[in-house]
């Protein structure tokens, strides 16, 4: 109880900090984990949860995907649906391939394990990109652009990472993975469109009493997640998206108050993850690291994003040169990188993966150095 009520109180302190400071809360969630497990050894979530940990986290970045896309009116990104659609997919492929590159040459790691580190970093997330913009406060062009990429690039990104780690850990075949990229891609957008049609459905003729809305909407969305996840291996989060997308473009559907409850959980559950992930650090393994990371946390903050925007901005004629500057240097990673990082890292040492404890440093690494350096320069860049 008292770990509980620790994440609870730490959790407020650094969103009030955020709030005060006009710096985004992960760069204090992440300290305050850091502090709490590794240093003081006050938080221990493996012990705090057992084998709900991650349950939890799955659950839990469910319920924040879902939040960021009731958000995602089609409306909003008229003249920049091409650049988003580029981002997450010719960009993240761009961006996975150079990580690739780098991150086999430089560090001492297998080419299994450079290839799911690449694939994982690929990310940003709503997590890390809607606090900061609310921070830096952009314009709706680069603020649009940036959330859309965010939401979307999460489910796309786990996607493309089981696909990788199927690949490289149990030797599938060419078509195997491509048979399981359709079945995802058919499993997520079915079950997405059909759950939203019921909801929207119940809604409108007013199947549930007011003060039960915000419970039957979540329960149903979990539920649904589960379910697409049994059917189908990390589904689940491209099902929610999809689902969340979809109910925010019905014709005469009032979300806003669903939106308004999701988004207070939401920031409960985003602090609570990042100071739980933080605090299972462990400082030994950075130091294995050394400073290549460094180097090739510059390769993917110079090279490989601004290469992917600029890839993706091929014939773009909206947007400025110095909007795209600014979408080319924030991409900071979130809490789907660091959750899908621990899952793998702990698949990989069960087949015998070399190298496969590195796979979660590496991963907070990037998480913690483009958080740093793109919160506190982000506004500055902005004006």
């Amino acid at each position: 109880m008292t770990q509980l009520a620790l994440i609870g109180i730490t959790s407020l302190m650094c969103q009030w900090a955020s709030w005060y400071l006009k710096i985004p809360s992960i760069l204090f969630l992440l300290i305050s984990g850091f502090v709490l497990g590794p240093m003081l050894g006050m938080i221990n979530p493996d012990q705090l949860f057992s084998s709900l940990l991650f349950p939890f986290i799955s659950m839990s970045v469910a319920i924040i995907l879902f939040e960021g896309a009731l958000t995602l009116n089609l409306d909003e990104i008229k003249g920049h649906g091409r650049m988003v659609t580029n981002l997450v997919s010719i960009g993240m492929l761009v961006t996975w391939g150079i990580v690739l590159l780098a991150s086999y040459l430089i560090l001492n790691i297998s080419f299994a394990v450079a290839c799911l580190f690449a694939a994982i970093v690929v990310v940003t997330g709503p997590t890390v990109i809607v606090p900061l913009i609310r921070a830096a406060k952009p314009n709706s062009n680069i603020a649009n652009i940036l959330r859309w990429e965010g939401i979307l690039i999460d489910p796309l990104g786990a996607l493309f990472a089981v696909l990788v780690y199927e690949f490289v850990a149990n030797q599938q075949g060419t078509m195997q993975t491509f048979w399981l990229y359709s079945k995802t891609l058919i499993i997520g957008i079915s079950l997405g469109l059909l759950t939203a049609a019921i909801v929207s459905e119940g809604l409108r003729k007013h199947w549930f009493p007011h003060y039960l809305i915000n419970t039957a909407v979540m329960v149903l969305m979990l539920a649904i997640y589960v379910i697409s996840n049994d059917l189908q291996e990390e589904s689940g989060l491209l099902t929610v998206t999809v689902m969340g997308i979809a109910l925010a473009n019905k014709k005469d559907l009032d979300v806003s108050n669903i939106i308004e409850f999701k988004e207070t959980l939401s920031v409960l559950l985003i602090s609570s993850l990042f100071i739980l992930l933080a605090a299972r650090i462990e400082i030994e393994a950075f130091l294995v690291l050394g400073w290549e990371i460094f180097w090739v946390l510059l390769v993917i903050m110079l090279v490989a994003r601004p290469l992917s925007v600029l890839i993706s901005s091929f014939g773009n004629k909206e947007l400025t040169r110095q909007e795209l500057m600014f979408i080319a240097w924030v991409s900071p990673r979130g809490i789907v990188a660091a959750a899908v990082s621990a899952l793998f890292a702990i698949k990989l040492e069960q087949d015998g993966i070399k190298g496969a404890e590195m796979l979660v440093p590496l991963v907070f690494s990037v998480i913690i150095g483009t958080v740093i350096v793109q919160s506190i320069t982000s506004r500055w860049l902005v004006k």
